[in-house]
């Protein structure tokens, strides 16, 4: 799944063991601004990292996976959880997400040939 959001808030990395590290971050997802939805991410492990150099007030592109689990405490009630992991997350550039190529990897394709050139069709 991936949607586009504001990033609103974001916290410190918690060691929870000694192997496993987790990163919450909150973002406002406007489908209908008149509404907009604050959406609770967690990034796990190495992807904790992605979000260190956004800051609060960017607009960014995640791609999550969407977790459920079930679980029965001690007296027996039966409790469901959800969580939305991210999984990458993109900073949005003028409506992409993609960095800006650097100028000298850009090339026009019509400069590469001239009316000489015979072209086989």
């Amino acid at each position: 799944m991936n949607i586009k959001g504001k990033l609103i808030e974001k916290s410190e990395t918690q060691e929870v063991s000694a192997s496993f590290r987790k990163r919450e971050f909150v973002v406002e997802f406007a489908e209908n601004p008149q509404y907009p939805e604050y959406l609770k991410f967690e990034l796990i492990q190495a992807n904790c990292d992605q979000v260190n150099d956004v800051q609060v007030g960017e607009m960014i592109s995640i791609s999550f996976n969407l977790k459920g689990r079930k679980w029965t405490d001690p007296q027996g009630n039966v409790k469901y959880f959800n969580s939305l992991q991210a999984w990458r997350i993109e900073r949005e550039h003028s409506g992409t997400t993609a960095d800006p190529i650097p100028q000298e990897e850009q090339q026009w394709v019509g400069d590469s040939f001239s009316e000489d050139d015979d072209l086989p069709f």
